[in-house]
């Protein structure tokens, strides 16, 4: 029998075309089979090269009514742009569910922007109001983009609000998510007017233990919807307390989080992503709550992207077959 495996690069895993609206769906699917009972998926465990705020994460995750299953070996290293690097990066194995041999392995960049931007829009579809219109972006990198457009996705954005410590980036941002998404784009000078005055609002900066707590007490508004994509960095813990119904992707992950120092100071945990899209807990009850959703990245949102990834790349003949 002829064993090999199909290995895809980042450009490989691009050209496959799958494009936000399939991954919110694949999301949406994969995250009722977690809210069922249906998934397999261990808390992530890593090592931290070098200290400090790096690590480099093992992902599996094993869901049955996808067929699919695998690992992620995923990387982030805050520092990485002071060499020129992405702060993200990695591989993604699969599996054949039936013989555990290995089908494919691929860039992990595109998926892990994606499938995390698209737990953000799911979030919100249940946590934030219908009607909202505008964001707030803070950090406006990779995560900031493809979190604005999820989000636009799903909601109908009139206005985008970028701030970014970083010189030139929410501009480089205004300028591209202005011509990608026909957004209007306004680049300000303070975090707080990324935050009071949006109904939507995603901090996207490096995963960090010690919060720099920019967002403060009172500035978010009743009603406001939050993602929080770099765990509790930007947040002040009197900020946090302020919330309302505080979500997360999974809750055992979350703690595992948490005796590994972050996410000390956070709000009771109202549910979990699986509860809310299964409808065993109500999302958003009321206009003037406000909502925060603290997703810390799950395996099985890998798994279900990869393997569709994966059928795409082989009907559309890319990528490279290497032997076992």
């Amino acid at each position: 029998m002829d064993q090999r495996l199909l290995y895809l690069s980042h450009a490989d895993v691009v050209s496959a075309g799958l494009n936000m609206h399939d991954v919110i769906r694949l999301l949406e699917i994969a995250f009722v089979e977690k809210g069922e009972g249906r998934v397999e998926m261990p808390p992530k465990h890593g090592i931290h090269p070098g200290g400090g705020d790096n690590f480099i994460h093992a992902m599996p995750a094993y869901i049955p009514a996808m067929n699919s299953a695998g690992v992620k070996w995923v990387s982030g290293f805050p520092e990485n742009h002071r060499r020129g690097l992405p702060y993200i990066s990695g591989l993604l194995i699969l599996n054949d569910p039936e013989s555990a041999l290995p089908t494919s392995v691929m860039d992990c960049q595109w998926i892990t922007a994606m499938r995390t931007a698209a737990a953000s829009a799911v979030s919100a579809r249940w946590l934030a109001r219908p009607e909202s219109s505008v964001l707030g972006v803070l950090g406006c990198g990779v995560q900031g983009r493809a979190n604005t457009e999820a989000l636009s996705t799903l909601f109908a954005l009139r206005k985008v609000l970028a701030y970014e410590v970083e010189p030139g980036a929410a501009q480089a941002f205004s300028q591209e998510i202005s011509a990608a998404l026909n957004l209007e784009v306004r680049v300000v000078s303070t975090p707080r007017e990324a935050v009071t005055g949006c109904d939507l609002i995603v901090t996207a900066g490096p995963f960090l233990k010690t919060p720099h707590a920019t967002i403060r007490p009172g500035w978010m508004d009743e009603g406001a919807f939050a993602s929080l994509v770099d765990v509790d960095s930007y947040w002040h813990p009197q900020a946090l307390k302020e919330i309302d119904k505080f979500c997360t992707d999974d809750v055992p992950q979350l703690r595992h989080f948490q005796s590994l120092g972050y996410l000390q100071d956070i709000p009771p945990i109202y549910a979990d992503l699986g509860d809310l899209v299964t409808g065993k807990k109500p999302g958003r009850q009321t206009a003037q709550e406000r909502t925060m959703a603290c997703n810390l990245g799950l395996a099985l949102g890998d798994m279900a992207v990869a393997t569709a990834v994966y059928q795409r790349a082989v009907e559309k003949g890319l990528g490279t077959w290497l032997p076992l």
